[in-house]
């Protein structure tokens, strides 16, 4: 970040390049073609010798201008944007990965992401699911084809918060590509550069968007990693400064060739959300807390799942890690109670399958998101019939709690 404050740079980001007409926000660019004056220039745009836009599917104006919002947040140097989070992870992976690689990833990534490698599994790529809360299990994976480790910062749903300074320092030292999944602590609650991050997911909709109205993902590289070293840069990438390389591959092998554009009205949403990230978290944080202790405490509620309690397993590392510890948690009810009836009794918490919204939302794990897993990988992974998730927004902390209340009366 700069030396102004993290609000402070973001709702001043688009200023920080000249702007149509004076104008406060990037405007909505959607034309797709751009044209060129001298062809020349638009065959150097081609061949990236000169800054510019060539065609939509590869970014435009606004895209870039969000682009930049998240390369000041993250401290990174480049940034890619996607039509979704899963946009952004697969064609990342499938942008720098090739048959016969392998990849370490935690054991408790999301459903979407944990069903994701199993493709690329399909498709010759080794994957080694392990407990990422533990860094000894990370390196009793590797392997000298190892070109990739996976973690999220918070796991979804229970809550667990992988090793992340213990995996960055083993990755650091083994030349390892770091990925780290930012979507649930967001840039403000947590830098993934901190810990030696070599890219960085997020998940625009989730924190960053906030507002439930706008698909998006981005990738973001931390500039700590050197690319002159990894064996799956294509040659035609390999140009200027090293550092840039995966950034530029990322963009050509993985957004042009998958095509997983992120719609300049879509982008103009997310930039704009992006303004109060800062503010939007505080308050999810302060909230969830809030609930988490309520719950906890609470005769029909069996075990609550999250960073902030100091009943959690990584309290005392989320504490270290984590400005707060977000909006996400889960919860078991006790014995007796139906799930459905319950989450039909509250009145303000939504049924929705969002995360960081700015409305509190609750579904049923193991009858939405993990049912395709099956009973048995369910029971493997703690996933039990009465785990409700739970994602804080931003509504004033007594009316949460009374909901609760009087769905547990």
């Amino acid at each position: 970040m700069s030396a102004r404050g993290f609000t402070t740079a973001i709702l001043h980001s688009d200023r920080s390049k000249p702007i149509e007409h004076g104008s406060l926000h990037k405007p909505v660019h959607n034309s797709v073609a751009f044209g060129y004056a001298d062809a020349r220039d638009l065959a150097r745009v081609f061949q990236g010798e000169l800054p510019g836009y060539a065609y939509g599917r590869q970014g435009t104006p606004t895209t870039s201008a969000l682009e930049d919002k998240i390369t000041t947040m993250e401290q990174g140097i480049a940034t890619v944007s996607f039509a979704t989070g899963m946009g952004a992870i697969a064609s990342t992976m499938m942008a720098l990965l090739r048959a016969s690689d392998h990849v370490v990833s935690s054991s408790f990534v999301f459903g979407n992401t944990n069903s994701l490698l199993g493709t690329f599994e399909q498709l010759g790529i080794a994957v080694s699911f392990v407990d990422a809360t533990d860094v000894a299990c990370v390196a009793q994976a590797l392997r000298p084809e190892t070109r990739m480790v996976f973690v999220e910062t918070i796991a979804n749903p229970r809550t667990q918060v992988a090793d992340l300074a213990g995996i960055g320092e083993l990755c650091r030292a083994r030349d390892i590509v770091y990925v780290v999944d930012n979507t649930l602590t967001s840039p403000y609650l947590f830098l993934p550069k901190r810990v030696d991050a070599s890219l960085i997911v997020n998940a625009l909709t989730k924190c960053i968007g906030g507002h439930g109205n706008a698909l998006g993902g981005a990738v973001t590289d931390c500039g700590l990693y050197d690319w002159s070293k990894y064996p799956n840069i294509h040659d035609s990438y390999k140009k200027g400064d090293a550092s840039r390389w995966a950034a530029l591959q990322i963009r050509k092998k993985g957004l042009r060739d998958v095509g997983a554009t992120l719609a300049p009205e879509a982008a103009h949403h997310l930039a704009v959300g992006a303004e109060t990230l800062a503010l939007r978290m505080d308050r999810i944080c302060a909230n969830a807390l809030k609930l988490a202790q309520y719950l906890e405490a609470h005769p029909r509620v069996r075990r609550v799942y999250y960073p902030g309690l100091e009943s959690h397993p990584q309290h005392e590392r989320a504490k270290a890690l984590f400005r707060g510890a977000g909006g996400l948690m889960a919860f078991e009810l006790a014995d007796g109670i139906d799930c459905f009836e319950f989450l039909n009794r509250l009145q303000i918490v939504v049924s929705s399958s969002n995360l960081a919204d700015n409305r509190t939302l609750a579904i049923p794990v193991a009858h939405t998101i993990y049912f395709e897993m099956g009973a048995e990988r369910r029971a493997s992974m703690g996933i039990a019939d009465s785990l409700i998730r739970v994602s804080t927004g931003i509504e004033d902390e007594e009316d949460l709690t009374a909901d609760f209340r009087q769905a547990l009366g």
